[in-house]
């Protein structure tokens, strides 16, 4: 059996994101929710791979710490899995209730294989986050391994970078100079 993942080519930085739209589990209600719900502000999109796990509560509590800094910033934070919206009640509820932002349930596969993060044989995501633009062009991504969780802070202090519209040095971090070319 192969270990490979099939990527869709056409998801790019500068690129229209992927539109979708799918039931989501939002603080203790099901919703219908798009990318279009989302136009005209930032969006913070990001993958992890199941309910009920060991490194994926640590990544949305994170998140979920960190969403008044995400909705100061015009950002709103959607995670998506391949489990149900009943699954995401469920998993919430019982281990999760601070968190507040919505979850989608892609247990078709259509976001996460569009974002271009399936892992087709296993039927669950990598750890995929992007940074959408208002006008729904994705303007950062980065994808982990399934073990790995990534930093919400530097989602956040990317997050900040681009709204800046300048260019930012390494390590730049709000309240330093941006370079001017």
């Amino acid at each position: 059996m192969s270990t490979t993942n099939t990527f869709n080519t056409t998801i790019k930085v500068s690129a229209l994101a992927p539109d979708f739209k799918a039931k989501a589990y939002v603080a203790g209600q099901f919703k219908d929710i798009s990318l279009k719900d989302y136009q005209g502000k930032w969006v913070c999109l990001f993958f992890y791979p199941l309910d009920f796990t060991f490194v994926c509560p640590t990544e949305i509590r994170a998140f979920g710490q960190k969403e008044v800094e995400f909705k100061e910033l015009g950002c709103q934070i959607l995670g998506c899995s391949s489990d149900s919206e009943y699954s995401h009640k469920a998993w919430f509820e019982r281990d999760l209730q601070e968190v507040k932002f919505p979850v989608l349930a892609d247990t078709a596969h259509y976001i996460s294989r569009d974002y271009n993060v399936l892992i087709e044989e296993k039927g669950i995501a990598l750890r995929g986050t992007f940074l959408i633009d208002p006008k729904g062009i994705l303007q950062w991504m980065s994808i982990n391994a399934l073990g790995t969780g990534r930093s919400v802070d530097e989602v956040l202090r990317t997050l900040q970078a681009l709204k800046t519209g300048e260019f930012c040095p390494a390590d730049w971090k709000p309240g330093k100079p941006t370079l001017k070319v």
